[in-house]
């Protein structure tokens, strides 16, 4: 069996996953992947056939959407092109990870795709939503990357459709410890929104992961590392907690684990919202805001006892049997 698998390269959750799923996924066939966007800092070390400009958030300098930069570098006649010369019909299996170009060529070639992954999970109205909908937030997670089959990725199953999430086996096998340092993973944050807040708490070690780091260095409390997976997942896993915004994979590994979790979801970034939402439901704080007192909001989630919430983690082999009988199933 042939398998083409597109990875929506905004942000880097969806790589990560597809890194995880590949060893699983060989043993239905061969797999060709298509990344498609610009922004992801983690090195896919996939077998890309297929690259794209495609369609990529991008961030003001501390913690929101800049909707200019986002509209200045979409492209709709090269993913147009793009769309037409992927050659689907060569695939018996096409997995959609939340990309509009395949969901286009799906269209154009009349080819039948099934859309796989977290942002499939909001196909459901039980999927946690924000307390204010946002009625262009909604048309995006249902129509970005339409498809006629959906498997979703949440932490808790809201609908008989979604499945829990896929983790790691770095996090799977890991023995957890707590050596007292706050891991940071903020991709929406430059350096100086936030570096003054942690360094008050002296006495703290933060683990500060950021896109624009190249190497590791410390400065006073603070160490700055460049996202990759073999620091990061250390880092996470011997933790006291971790500090990140409102995606989906880092927090769903930081549940697993049992650590402490504040959560920023990115500002105006309605899935984030969504997510802020779920983890809300689970007892985990959230942050919409970070002002001049955040050293007080860290200092006060740090003294504070809050709940633990333990999840539960993917059964990959099953889930991508079920995948593949569901794509059958046309």
């Amino acid at each position: 069996m042939k398998i083409f698998y597109a990875i929506q390269a905004t942000g880097n959750g969806h790589i990560s996953r597809a890194m995880q799923l590949f060893p699983y996924l060989k043993k239905f066939g061969t797999v060709d992947f298509f990344l498609s966007g610009n922004n992801a800092s983690l090195n896919a070390d996939l077998p890309v056939k297929f690259k794209s400009y495609g369609c990529s958030l991008h961030y003001s300098k501390c913690g929101g959407l800049n909707y200019w930069d986002i509209a200045k570098n979409v492209r709709p006649i090269q993913m147009y092109k793009d769309a037409k010369s992927l050659p689907l019909k060569d695939y018996d299996v096409v997995i959609n990870d939340f990309d509009s170009i395949t969901s286009l060529a799906c269209k154009v070639q009349k080819i039948h795709s099934v859309q796989f992954g977290h942002q499939a999970s909001f196909v459901s109205d039980a999927t946690p939503r924000p307390e204010k909908k946002s009625i262009m937030g909604e048309m995006i997670l249902k129509h970005y990357a339409p498809s006629e089959k959906h498997i979703g990725l949440h932490f808790e199953k809201y609908d008989s459709f979604i499945h829990p999430p896929i983790i790691k086996d770095e996090i799977l096998n890991s023995n957890p410890k707590n050596l007292k340092h706050i891991t940071v993973y903020l991709p929406s944050f430059q350096q100086d929104c936030l570096e003054k807040a942690f360094g008050k708490h002296k006495y703290i070690e933060f683990h500060w992961f950021l896109n624009d780091v190249k190497s590791k260095y410390t400065v006073g409390n603070i160490t700055y590392f460049p996202v990759n997976q073999s620091d990061f997942n250390e880092s996470l896993i011997n933790c006291h907690g971790i500090i990140t915004g409102g995606g989906f994979e880092t927090p769903a590994e930081a549940l697993y684990l049992g650590k402490k979790i504040l959560s920023i979801p990115i500002r105006k970034h309605y899935e984030q919202e969504c997510n802020a939402a779920a983890l809300k439901k689970l007892g985990v704080p959230v942050v919409y805001e970070v002002g001049d007192n955040f050293d007080f909001i860290i200092e006060n989630w740090l003294n504070t006892e809050v709940k633990k919430p333990s999840i539960q983690a993917n059964n990959i082999n099953e889930t991508l049997q079920y995948l593949f009988d569901t794509y059958n199933n046309k």
